[in-house]
């Protein structure tokens, strides 16, 4: 059983955007603005540095500075994890320790990417981070980018240790993720990933979910998973539903990180466009953003009545 208290990290954590300003340089002001929005929102806690925080496309200084901000605001009170995968291990160490210097509650991490890792290999990778501090450990699953598949069998060696209390499973299969929670056992965080089977995901054993998507509307997931906890599953089945098609919408877009950013700005919360190869919206898509905005708005005005 695991001396961390795993409550923590349960329920809704919003994958941070990356915040720039005009120039592309890290907006530590707007990331400020943009942690107390979710905070103010009622969200569990913050995901920084993953996929949607551009983690991979910037240097390990902007990561510090990015996580700085981010605890200097609202550190107090959301749970923060950081997301410190690298391609080499040397800057996962250093994301992690830089973590633990700054009052972060738990680290995260793929596989090292673009290398063909063995088994044997992720997993020194991952036991490096591990060992760098005293924070708790969640695995971040996600095969579809990283070309690595975690098998249950090193799922389970490594949920033997004290601090890896969790894996964060972005892989599409609600089979699996139930296989991770068998294999770790119950007080083994699973997290969920798929933001369009959020609820898919709870009512197979996910514990809660991280997902880039809730950063534009924390609102409707938190509604999602006020009905699960109710025992509203027609009702929850219902907002999944309609949150499943502004997702289908925010995906018609050449990214869905500029969308997302294009819909915050909207939203009152300027955070700059995503950097290269990610792109931006453009002004033919304008209307489009403008009335997906607007759906997103009024479903959050029924869902918080």
């Amino acid at each position: 059983m695991t001396t961390y208290d795993i409550a923590r990290f349960k329920g809704i954590t919003v994958a941070f955007y990356a915040v720039y300003n005009e120039q592309g340089a890290i907006n530590t002001e707007a990331i400020r603005r943009l942690a107390r929005y979710y905070a103010q929102s009622g969200v569990q806690g913050l995901y920084v540095g993953g996929s949607s925080g551009e983690g991979m496309l910037q240097s390990v200084e902007e990561r510090k500075l990015v996580l700085e901000a981010v605890m200097a605001e609202v550190g107090s009170e959301l749970t923060v994890i950081v997301h410190v995968g690298a391609p080499a291990t040397q800057d996962s160490v250093a994301l992690a320790i830089h973590a633990a210097a700054v009052g972060a509650h738990a680290v995260s991490a793929v596989p090292a990417i673009y290398y063909r890792l063995s088994p044997q290999s992720v997993e020194a990778h991952w036991q490096a981070i591990i060992d760098a501090t005293n924070l708790p450990f969640i695995i971040y699953h996600i095969p579809q980018t990283t070309g690595f598949h975690l098998s249950t069998s090193l799922l389970t060696k490594m949920a033997e240790q004290d601090k890896v209390i969790g894996v964060k499973i972005s892989a599409e299969s609600t089979f699996e993720l139930q296989q991770f929670k068998a294999a770790g056992g119950s007080d083994f965080l699973v997290l969920n990933g798929p933001d369009e089977q959020y609820l898919a995901g709870r009512s197979i054993g996910a514990d809660g979910g991280i997902g880039g998507t809730y950063g534009v509307m924390p609102e409707l997931f938190l509604k999602i998973e006020k009905c699960y906890q109710q025992g509203e599953m027609a009702e929850a089945q219902k907002w999944q539903f309609l949150v499943n098609e502004c997702i289908v919408d925010l995906l018609s877009f050449p990214s869905l990180y500029g969308a997302c950013k294009a819909i915050l700005k909207l939203r009152g919360y300027e955070i700059g466009a995503p950097r290269l190869p990610l792109l931006p919206v453009t002004d033919n898509d304008a209307v489009r953003i403008e009335a997906l905005y607007r759906k997103i708005e009024d479903l959050i005005v029924q869902a918080t009545e």
